[in-house]
């Protein structure tokens, strides 16, 4: 059970440290409490924060609130910061007798308020790098990048079938592409096509050390950290429009009815014909019908990618249709199965040159999106069947899942709890229940005042996804099989999943699973301090876009009462 240490004996120990405690109960409560003897490990030393600096020596203020402790900069430590910079300062050594650790300073950032140094503080606050060293650009700039003939022959070529990418219009990497074949039987090829990062990633070499070191992308509000250097997540490896492409597809046949009669994995050569923003697939979908003819399409300049009107060719309006079809078949039955719907809006910023926000609008996802996150799910579903399940039995094969446990009880209750003022209640008697009562409550709450916190808490009565070798299933998709194969440019997960899947392909015997869990958690983690770093971006520019609007007067909804306030 969790232990209460009060501030006096925390004993030099800081937040998500490793301590040897005693714990004793109290005499008057009977309650435990403990004191902490020994910091075994340290879970962090670097920190960020503001350096206020005397005449002979500084102290460094973090700006994370759980470092209760200022850190000590002597005067030889300061490496040129003056009073007044944010910086980062590592601790060296905590004292005996000294309330404060003693620590240098090993970056100065700028000054608080500068754009650029608040966003690099959020970055190394999360343990983030912004720049890659020297030799990981080096080793990127000397892989071979030609697509030779002696490839192509390994791989099934599809480079002559229709096939074209959906993505934000502001993009730079292109993970993933759909093709689109109509059979003659009736049916539809449609074929899920992910760039073959793990082709060009080779293990032990440095590129593939920092890629797994950074285990991830970070998007902050005003740029992309990538998990690899430029040269392979926007060039290389990018899906872009009229370049062949080395990819690692997922091949399906399909019925009208979103039935799969056949399916396919392995690595492929493709041609991208066309590349969308989703305002643009949206358009298509909205003033388009299957049932009229499918005719070309004009594409008005004002939500062009290329700022001006184009015309798409009928075969791309009519793939583009036909997918839509039946990814709102397959999204249908997987609600009927239990998923939960959280389509929650997103903030996003207008920015100027200078990133600075000069408005604000909400994003709300889309058929357009929704076409492309129900072919990428049912793409992750079947690789993580196709490996995890024998005749639908667990195959015990070492494999990288993407689970997400069922919801906790008390969190639960206390969700219910607060509904039930607004009039709403869930059905927690099973687990389809659950599912059931909350997607009814999502549905209900939409366009209501309470709709955000409502979401916000449900969304915290989930448990958090996470990567791992035991798969226990996806309550949040419904699916028995799960795992990450879409996004190898910015996840590492799915380039371990890439890597595996070949392996199997190739009729390789299962590896331990050790290595791959202690890696699963590392990603994991490194997810987590990336989502922290990606709302942190979004709170200081929601902050830095409200200055302008100070002693405004605004209607606003309370989301959350804590002993410290209110949030509005």
């Amino acid at each position: 059970d969790d232990i209460f240490i009060p501030n006096i004996n925390l004993g030099k120990g800081l937040h998500g440290d490793v301590v040897k405690a005693y714990v004793y109960k109290r005499k008057r409560s009977n309650k435990l409490e403990a004191d902490v003897v020994q910091v075994i490990e340290r879970v962090k030393s670097e920190f960020v924060g503001v350096f206020q600096k005397n005449k002979n020596f500084g102290f460094v203020i973090c700006d994370n609130h759980k470092m209760y402790a200022d850190i000590f900069i002597a005067h030889n430590k300061m490496n040129g910061a003056e009073h007044g910079d944010k910086v980062q300062a590592t601790i060296s050594d905590w004292p005996e007798n000294s309330k404060n650790p003693f620590g240098k300073i090993t970056t100065v950032l700028g000054k608080p308020g500068d754009h650029n140094t608040e966003m690099h503080s959020i970055l190394l606050e999360y343990d983030l790098p912004y720049e890659f060293e020297p030799e990981v650009e080096k080793e990127a700039q000397e892989l071979s990048v030609e697509i030779t003939d002696k490839e192509i022959a390994k791989r099934r070529d599809m480079r002559n079938y229709l096939t074209f990418t959906i993505d934000p219009k502001d993009a730079k990497d292109f993970d993933d592409a759909l093709s689109f074949t109509k059979l003659e039987n009736g049916n539809y090829e449609i074929g899920i096509h992910i760039a073959d990062v793990s082709h060009y990633l080779r293990p032990r070499t440095i590129l593939d050390d920092e890629a797994y070191d950074r285990a991830t992308s970070v998007y902050l509000v005003d740029r992309v950290v990538p998990m690899l250097p430029e040269m392979l997540s926007n060039g290389v490896c990018s899906l872009r429009p009229h370049e062949e492409k080395l990819t690692f597809s997922a091949v399906f046949e399909i019925d009208n009815k979103a039935q799969i009669k056949k399916q396919w994995f392995g690595r492929t050569v493709t041609y991208s014909d066309q590349r969308f923003a989703y305002e643009e697939a949206q358009y298509i979908i909205e003033h388009c019908t299957l049932t009229s003819g499918v005719k070309p399409v004009t594409i008005p300049e004002n939500i062009s990618i290329t700022d001006s009107a184009y015309e798409v060719k009928a075969s791309v309006v009519e793939a583009t249709l036909q997918l839509d079809k039946l990814a709102k078949i397959l999204r249908k039955k997987r609600m009927k199965q239990g998923a939960i719907s959280f389509d929650r809006v997103e903030v996003k910023f207008n920015l100027d040159e200078e990133a600075n926000p000069v408005g604000v609008f909400f994003k709300s996802s889309k058929d357009a999106n929704k076409l492309i996150e129900e072919f990428m799910l049912l793409a992750n579903r079947k690789v993580a069947e196709y490996i995890g399940s024998r005749q639908g039995r667990p195959s015990n094969k070492t494999f990288i899942y993407r689970v997400h446990d069922e919801p906790d009880v008390e969190k639960l209750a206390s969700l219910q709890n607060i509904i039930s003022k607004f009039g709403y209640k869930i059905n927690t008697e099973t687990k389809e229940s659950t599912s059931e009562s909350l997607n009814q409550l999502l549905n209900d709450v939409q366009g209501k005042a309470e709709s955000n916190m409502i979401e916000t808490l449900a969304i915290r009565s989930m448990s958090k996804a996470v990567y791992t070798t035991y798969n226990i299933g996806h309550y949040g998709l419904a699916f028995d099989y799960y795992s990450h194969f879409t996004s190898p440019i910015r996840r590492y997960p799915d380039v371990m999943t890439h890597r595996l899947l070949q392996h199997y392909l190739d009729g390789g015997e299962s590896p331990k699973s050790d290595l791959y869990e202690e890696r699963c958690k590392h990603s994991s983690k490194r997810e987590e301090l990336a989502s922290k770093a990606e709302r942190s971006s979004i709170k200081y520019m929601q902050v830095k876009y409200m200055q302008d609007h100070k002693a405004e007067i605004f209607k606003g909804v309370i989301t959350g009462v804590t002993e410290w306030g209110i949030y509005v």
